[in-house]
């Protein structure tokens, strides 16, 4: 899982009830096998992983170029309070100054607590 251990950013393609993929770049960041990422609580991303926990990854650039091969996984928003730190920790430590630029900006906004965590569980890589 190195690859996407090791990305800056990652394509996280979640499932409509359709079976359409929907792909959004996002930042991750891995710990204890599994990959950690946030977005906010009312998005499609999160709205799509409450119906189906299937997804697909695959390292990108910024702007959702892919940049690797397509791993098959599961995600699921994180409730515990424990795991959530674990996660919040694992993005500071790999996103450095940009993390705790994002967490202040969060913060002075009113978005911070309107967070969700997701963990991502690469199942199948493919190549």
């Amino acid at each position: 899982m190195s690859q996407l251990d090791d990305a800056r950013y990652i394509i996280l393609g979640t499932f409509r009830k359709s079976g359409v993929r929907v792909d959004t770049p996002i930042w991750a960041a891995p710990r204890g096998g599994k990959l950690y990422a946030f977005t906010e609580a009312d998005s499609g991303k999160v709205k799509r992983l409450r119906n189906s926990t299937r997804t697909q990854v695959a390292p990108c650039g910024a702007r959702g170029k892919l940049l690797g091969d397509w791993a098959d996984a599961r995600a699921q928003i994180v409730e515990d309070a424990a795991t959530i730190e674990t996660a919040c920790q694992a993005l500071r430590e790999k996103y450095g100054w940009q993390m705790k630029l994002t967490d202040l900006v969060s913060r002075l906004t009113g978005r911070y607590e309107k967070r969700a965590i997701l963990e991502i569980e690469v199942v199948e890589e493919r190549s």
